[in-house]
């Protein structure tokens, strides 16, 4: 009898599937640089050797605005209102619009574009990852839904406004944006990282991204229609810990992996100090677009 039931539980777990470990790495509130650098260091290592996801939350101190790649930093962003206010400005690896980041909670995951629990475009990647930010929600009783399909352009004033319109598969509370992401990607590996709005503050983010003489009012008024955030919806604050707890369960029940706490290795620790002093702390860089490679 002994025997038989040793064979049988034997049996069970050759039946039960293998949970893939991903790596996390705890939560941590650094300088706009070293963020960027830190991203940008998990991305080019994975790119080197097939790689273990990774997912880490981050938050941003000081506030800072961060630029997708290809935005003019001159333009759309309110320089002498940052400079006058200590809000650092960081251009990103990834593509996409401006954001201003002060209350609130960032991730970002890098993967093998070939995992097999990702789909290989980037709309799906989109749509799996924001399945997993949607489940944390549920968990919270914040009811978001996926944006069916991006708006066609911003309201007058706020196309350099990642906040402004919603693209495919991003999160919408109450026709509302609370989460916005951006994506790249490199030599068979992804980034994708975006913002989960705690709270949210249009006249500062106004004063923030929108360039002396222009009708600052009227972009309060557009931005309270278009964002929102866990602030207006939840009837307790929750803290940076408390919402990325959340968030990993979301991601570990979405995509049914077990997710470690870990470090970086000391190859991507050198690859983001050599980011940091080279590039992401560069004006030239920040504000020009123009790096050292």
């Amino acid at each position: 009898m002994a025997g038989t039931a040793h064979t049988f539980s034997f049996f069970v777990l050759r039946l039960m599937p293998i949970m893939e470990t991903w790596r996390y790495l705890p939560y941590a509130e650094s300088s706009a640089f070293e963020n960027m650098a830190t991203d940008e260091a998990l991305l080019r290592h994975a790119g080197t050797a097939p790689p273990v996801p990774t997912l880490r939350f981050f938050g941003w101190v000081p506030p800072a605005v961060s630029l997708g790649y290809f935005q003019d930093a001159r333009k759309e962003v309110n320089l002498p209102y940052c400079r006058e206010h200590s809000i650092d400005v960081v251009r990103r690896p990834t593509g996409g619009k401006a954001v201003f980041h002060d209350h609130e909670v960032t991730y970002a995951l890098v993967a093998g574009e070939n995992h097999p629990l990702f789909p290989r475009g980037i709309l799906g990647t989109y749509q799996v990852i924001s399945s997993a930010i949607l489940r944390a929600l549920s968990k919270l009783g914040v009811e978001a839904e996926m944006a069916a399909d991006g708006r066609s352009h911003a309201p007058d004033g706020l196309a350099a406004f990642c906040f402004s319109v919603p693209s495919r598969y991003e999160l919408l509370v109450k026709g509302r944006k609370i989460c916005g992401s951006a994506q790249t990607r490199s030599k068979g590996v992804f980034l994708q990282h975006g913002s989960i709005l705690v709270d949210f503050d249009p006249a500062r983010t106004a004063a923030v991204l929108v360039n002396p003489g222009e009708r600052v009012e009227q972009k309060i008024r557009e931005m309270e229609r278009a964002v929102t955030s866990l602030r207006s919806h939840l009837k307790e604050r929750i803290s940076p810990l408390g919402l990325t707890r959340v968030l990993l369960e979301g991601f570990e029940e979405v995509f049914h992996v077990r997710i470690m706490p870990g470090d970086l290795s000391p190859e991507e620790r050198s690859i983001k100090e050599h980011l940091l002093r080279t590039k992401y702390t560069v004006e030239k860089w920040n504000v020009e677009g123009k790096g050292p490679d």
